[in-house]
């Protein structure tokens, strides 16, 4: 039988989660399980974008480094004739199941690709989360910049990313990220991360 595992399931990170964030500039998490699918598309091909967007209930973002969402799945810009779909976790058929259905409605069998069990999703929030990031990733994170809603692929320590910026509240709150990354790179992106956040202060929340 398969005993699905996060890669970052033996750190313990939900045992040392806080109780509250407290003053922390930085906060932690690890978001695993997640459906991913990858999507090959000419966008000018208008039978097989409508297709896709019947499917997904949504269409997909044409503007570069952007996203797109609905009610249950999350569209991200990677290049100009390619996409990723994700699906929140944990079931372990989301991803399948999303690219089974993307490959029956447009009938591109070896251009939609599930990368679920690939990558994991690390979540980087607080008001000093840009800081942290800014050590290590050659992108402007300023807000003029980098909006709510957009995505990048680019290197963060050396370690290739897809990046994406959730929310952001501003204040105390301050943006949310979530970083997905290769699982034979995810213990030393996250063990460099959380070693540049404490200086900022920092704390980890649950799965």
């Amino acid at each position: 039988m398969y005993l699905r595992q996060s890669p970052l399931a033996h750190l313990g990170l939900d045992s040392r989660a806080d109780a509250g964030r407290g003053d922390a500039g930085v906060v932690m998490s690890e978001q695993p399980y997640r459906g991913i699918v990858g999507i090959r598309a000419k966008p000018g091909n208008a039978a097989v974008m409508a297709a896709i967007e019947a499917a997904l209930g949504m269409a997909l973002p044409q503007t570069p480094n952007t996203t797109a969402a609905s009610a249950g799945a999350l569209a991200l810009w990677l290049g100009p004739d390619e996409w990723w779909i994700v699906t929140p976790g944990p079931a372990p058929e989301s991803g399948p199941a999303m690219a089974a259905a993307l490959r029956t409605a447009t009938g591109m069998p070896g251009a939609v690709t599930d990368v679920s069990e690939s990558r994991t999703c690390v979540r980087v929030s607080g008001p000093r989360a840009r800081d942290l990031l800014c050590k290590g990733l050659p992108l402007d994170l300023h807000p003029r910049a980098f909006p709510v809603g957009g995505c990048a692929q680019s290197h963060l320590a050396k370690t290739g990313v897809l990046l994406h910026l959730v929310a952001d509240a501003g204040g105390s709150d301050g943006p949310t990220f979530e970083l997905y990354v290769l699982r034979s790179f995810a213990e030393y992106l996250w063990l460099w991360l959380e070693d540049a956040a404490r200086e900022y202060g920092l704390a980890i929340a649950p799965s």
